[in-house]
């Protein structure tokens, strides 16, 4: 999270303000069930609030240390406010790190590994090597995080794109990060295809899956076609020598999946099952919540991977996230997976809607 992004979370502050007012209010006393309701509600929020203000007032200090600097011609005391803002400027990324982890929407899924799907769309060519570009940013931030990448099954194009590419993230909260990825990926550039120089828009989708394990979600064996063949791609010798790759059809949804990447067939069918039970589990849930609030959009996106949720333009070494509005020109840096200051800003914002409504 940037430092200043604590500056965005004024509607928490301004509802504990609120409920403190209500609070103190004797009248509201006399119905049990709503003070025991807005008392909750604000023992919530205390700790956020109290962390946002320990931060404004470090910050503080630390801009009146470095106005002393600039006043004073003593080099002792300029020492001493220089040793002070290096203590501030670490409580600063210690409050930093605990009002993020504050503000952090929590569910039951938050702490899965994910599979991610990313499929070339409008853009021919050019949409399969940015569809490239986007594996290699998620697999940069994942590496950066500790995390581990496997790729599920992929279909490379002649010049290194994929048409389609699915890999697992493995490792503690990777959905919790990577689910406002889900969505349309526009990019803007000159393709190398392109002799005349032209900027072209082209388009991916992403989808970010919760891995969802065998106990979570059952299928009925008899509800899948289960098919072998040969694998096709990179793979030296092991390349058409055996039926190792593994394609499932779930006869009810028509969904089809499909895993060639690791050698052996019994792995590919648990890669290909983990991968279905994700997309079935997936539809059940998006269409639950449609039936419940069909009605209802969340600020930061709907999820839809049909929403456009992102634009990389490569002239102006721009990225903007089209849901909150923010726009970063450091595309090299957030192409190499420096994800985490749009992440974070997507995260202050589903706070944010999340206490509005």
């Amino acid at each position: 999270m940037e430092i200043d992004q604590y500056t965005k979370l004024t509607a928490s502050e301004a509802r504990y303000e609120e409920l403190s007012d209500m609070l103190a209010d004797t009248a509201l006393m006399r119905d049990q069930k709503a003070y025991i309701r807005f008392l909750k509600e604000h023992a919530d929020l205390q700790p956020l609030v109290q962390l946002i203000r320990q931060l404004r007032s470090v910050k503080e200090a630390i801009e009146e240390n470095r106005e002393l600097m600039s006043e004073t011609d003593d080099a002792e005391l300029r020492d001493l406010a220089r040793e002070e803002i290096g203590q501030l400027e670490k409580k600063v990324e210690d409050l930093d790190a605990a009002i993020r982890q504050a503000i952090e929407p929590k569910n039951e899924n938050d702490e899965r590994n994910v599979i991610v799907e990313i499929r070339a769309g409008t853009g021919g060519e050019e949409a399969a090597l940015f569809a490239a570009d986007l594996y290699r940013m998620y697999a940069g931030y994942a590496e950066a995080r500790g995390w581990e990448t496997e790729i599920v099954d992929a279909n490379e194009t002649e010049i290194g794109g994929f048409k389609e590419i699915v890999f697992m993230i493995e490792g503690k909260g990777a959905y919790s990060r990577l689910k406002y990825e889900s969505g349309a990926h526009r990019v803007q550039r000159v393709p190398v295809t392109e002799a005349g120089g032209r900027i072209h828009t082209s388009a991916v989708t992403v989808a970010v899956l919760p891995e969802v394990d065998e106990v979570d979600f059952e299928i009925d064996p008899k509800d899948l076609q289960i098919d072998t063949y040969r694998a096709s791609g990179a793979g030296g010798q092991h390349v058409n020598k055996t039926s190792s790759a593994i394609r499932i059809t779930h006869l009810p949804t028509g969904v089809v999946v499909t895993c060639q990447d690791q050698r052996s067939q019994f792995k590919n069918k648990d890669k290909a099952m983990a991968h279905l039970r994700s997309i079935l589990r997936d539809r059940a849930e998006s269409e639950q919540a449609d039936a419940i609030a069909s009605e209802r959009k969340n600020q930061v996106g709907t999820g839809d991977r049909s929403e456009r949720i992102r634009t990389y333009n490569f002239p102006q070494s721009r990225v903007t996230d089209h849901r909150i509005g923010l726009t970063l020109y450091k595309l090299d840096r957030v192409l190499a997976g420096e994800l985490d200051e749009i992440i974070d800003a997507l995260q202050v914002a589903e706070h944010e809607a999340a206490l509005q409504s």
